[in-house]
């Protein structure tokens, strides 16, 4: 699509480039001039979506008395689609009303992208005059859902002879398909802020293509951009290792960013919370039996197998601030008069006592599978002295009776720092007010007062304490007993926002996420040389999300996580032939990992506590879908470093690793035979 003479596929635009900008920070030219070593690769990324087990559904209907739309849909937000939507219509955005239902069968990002089908379907119910349901069937979903962005990259590093990374230049070709679609080209600057992933240097170049095809459109897939991101670092970092002469678990402690310097702002304008990523790694290697794995491999490699070792660092972001997404305008652009910088990420929640005690709480995160339920239960149970059992959590959404932002939605494992604490904020402030209102029934101060087993108690002095249910009804049935000035009723709609959700400044730097945690995960895998099979022997994934809210349905998450990135590391590829025939539109096709790819996995935790987020938490849920990508490329280019070859391609199935085995010279030891 770039060659000179190639077809416009919009021939008004003059051109197949959507985007383009080239973002420098430092002086790279400086240090790749002065470096000792300097390591050049061209890496191909696959494109690959989330087939969730429940694809899109959309039911419109249209008020002509009230010229208003009513659409229920599982969409996943973020609520910035809303306003695009309303434009599509050519109606004001109070006339769009979005309705989310309780429960979705997963999104993993894609459902942020349905908002043309959102519009498509509230205009037949206005030219129908009569509501109008879709439901997407699987094969609709394969050829023409959002995925994520197939890309070539071309990438160097400089470092010294020591191992220290100096810097790192990079041409990206992002494929977007027939067009680009918001939130595009998000791909290449959603991890604007982690570009330098969890190392110290300070020089970047990187030169920026989103490129129209005939392919489909690509929007978010879980890990928007960080799983690229990755797989050109990580197989750079362990090239670099290989042309040392060192350890790859080497090259990264001597480059690590140290735990002293948290918060960490990086040269392209991250601000990382907090982190151990020494530490993390001394754990990682320790739960491996890293030592041992290694005289294993000498052992294997003795006998002509191929045994391979791979190692990948990553820095999870997560809370995307909106404002990353302008970065697509030059900063010119960005400030001329009357242009409205962009930034945010908040999220809402609200919490009800009911005049019998009876506690409600509302987040408008959408859930679809994540357990959002189970831990605003617990959060706020826990600040109003309650059992979680006694919580009522409502998840459905409706733009019409819910406070709401842009920002609104589950995405960017934006639950854990943002939904959960505006849960956790709202319920302490109806916890205020009632301990205000218990102290003054009780004639004491409000610090006096302990709460706990759903009573309020004076301290030192147990006899003298009011029921959770007697405050309640005080609260809405005796306005006269309360104290001066307060309001009748128990409720509180809370908003979390981040300070440091600012927009892009003049030199394209920007907080693009509001935390970010760690991962670092270490895989021993074997080829088979007659088959290009491959069987992970090990798998251990130790993450640092920050304080942890509910360590089962972190390990979940880490789980589906870890899934997720199997397939894009092994099997899943929307493919399309030489003339663009689409060749993976059943799951006949279209490959994706079952109980029987997914090995058994070691997983551990840190805990350094965000300064950030109100329970000092970060996402987890995207974090090893980006990382075991690189990490099982890392490791079958260390298990076919003997043959002299090395991987730059993904995904990893049995004929791309059989097609790297026949390019193995004939007398290295496991190569194959004819």
């Amino acid at each position: 699509a770039l060659e000179p003479g190639a077809p416009l596929l919009h021939e008004e635009l003059g051109s197949n480039v959507a985007c383009h900008r080239r973002l420098r920070y430092g002086d790279p030219d400086q240090v790749f001039a002065q470096a000792e070593v300097v390591i050049r690769r061209r890496f191909r990324y696959p494109k690959y979506g989330s087939t969730p087990m429940e694809g899109y559904g959309v039911v419109a209907a249209y008020d002509p008395l009230g010229e208003s739309y009513t659409i229920w849909s599982n969409f996943q937000g973020p609520f910035t689609m809303h306003p695009v939507a309303a434009r599509a219509l050519r109606t004001p955005e109070h006339r769009v009303r979005f309705i989310v239902p309780q429960d979705s069968g997963g999104a993993f990002g894609i459902k942020t992208s349905m908002f043309p089908y959102i519009a498509l379907i509230a205009l037949a119910a206005r030219k129908a005059e009569v509501a109008v349901k879709w439901i997407e069937d699987r094969q609709e979903h394969l050829l023409a859902s959002s995925s994520g962005t197939d890309r070539v990259a071309e990438v160097e590093l400089a470092a010294n002879r020591d191992g220290t990374i100096l810097g790192l230049r990079a041409r990206l070709y992002d494929n977007v398909g027939g067009y680009i679609r918001a939130p595009e080209p998000g791909c290449l600057f959603r991890p604007l802020g982690n570009y330098v992933g969890p190392y110290r240097f300070q020089h970047l170049d990187f030169d920026c293509y989103a490129v129209m095809t005939n392919k489909s459109l690509t929007g978010p897939n879980r890990g928007y951009g960080c799983g690229h991101l990755y797989f050109q670092t990580e197989r750079l970092v362990d090239l670099l290792a290989e042309e040392l002469g060192l350890d790859p678990a080497e090259v990264r402690r001597r480059n690590f960013i140290p735990p002293d310097a948290f918060p960490y702002t990086t040269p392209t304008g991250g601000i990382y919370d907090s982190g151990n990523y020494p530490a993390a790694l001394e754990r990682a290697l320790e739960l491996a039996g890293y030592d041992q794995l290694r005289r294993e491999q000498q052992a294997a490699r003795a006998q002509g197998r191929l045994f391979g070792l791979g190692l990948a660092a990553t820095v999870d972001p997560s809370v995307s601030n909106m404002g990353y997404v302008t970065i697509a305008y030059p900063p010119e652009t960005r400030a001329r008069p009357g242009y409205l910088p962009k930034a945010g990420a908040a999220e809402t929640g609200l919490v009800t006592v009911d005049s019998l005690g009876n506690v409600t709480a509302v987040v408008n995160t959408v859930p679809e599978g994540q357990g959002h339920e189970t831990v605003v239960a617990q959060i706020v149970a826990d600040r109003l002295g309650l059992d979680p059992k006694d919580v009522r959590v409502v998840t459905d959404f409706d733009t019409a009776s819910r406070v709401w932002s842009i920002t609104t939605g589950t995405y960017s494992s934006r639950f854990a720092a943002a939904g959960a604490s505006a849960a956790a904020l709202a319920a302490e402030r109806v916890r205020d007010k009632m301990v205000r209102i218990a102290a003054h029934l009780l004639e004491v101060a409000p610090e006096d007062i302990e709460l706990g087993n759903a009573r309020f108690t004076v301290r030192g002095a147990t006899e003298r304490s009011l029921s959770f249910r007697r405050i309640a009804g005080t609260a809405h049935w005796q306005p006269s007993a309360l104290p001066a000035g307060m309001e009748v009723g128990l409720n509180a709609s809370c908003v979390w926002d981040f300070a440091l959700a600012r927009p892009p400044d003049e030199h394209d730097r920007v907080n693009s996420s509001q935390t970010y945690g760690f991962s670092i995960e270490i895989a021993a895998v074997e080829v088979d040389p007659r088959t290009g099979e491959l069987e992970i022997k090990k798998l251990v994934s130790v993450h640092d999300a920050g304080r942890i809210l509910n360590p089962l349905i972190v390990e979940g998450q880490v789980y589906g996580a870890i899934a997720h990135g199997l397939g894009g590391a092994l099997l899943e590829e929307l493919a399309y032939s030489e003339d663009g025939q689409f060749l993976s539109a059943t799951l006949m096709d279209y490959l994706w990992p079952t109980a029987r790819d997914v090995p058994n996995v070691v997983i551990d935790h840190l805990e350094t506590p965000s300064p950030f987020s109100l329970l000092g938490s970060k996402g987890i849920g995207e974090s090893s879908t980006m990382s075991i990508p690189p990490l099982l490329a890392n490791a079958v280019s260390d298990a076919l470093k003997p043959l002299g070859v090395e991987v730059t391609e993904l995904p990893l199935s049995p004929n791309r690793v059989w097609s790297l085995l026949q390019q193995a010279r004939p007398s290295a030891p496991g190569a194959p035979q004819p």
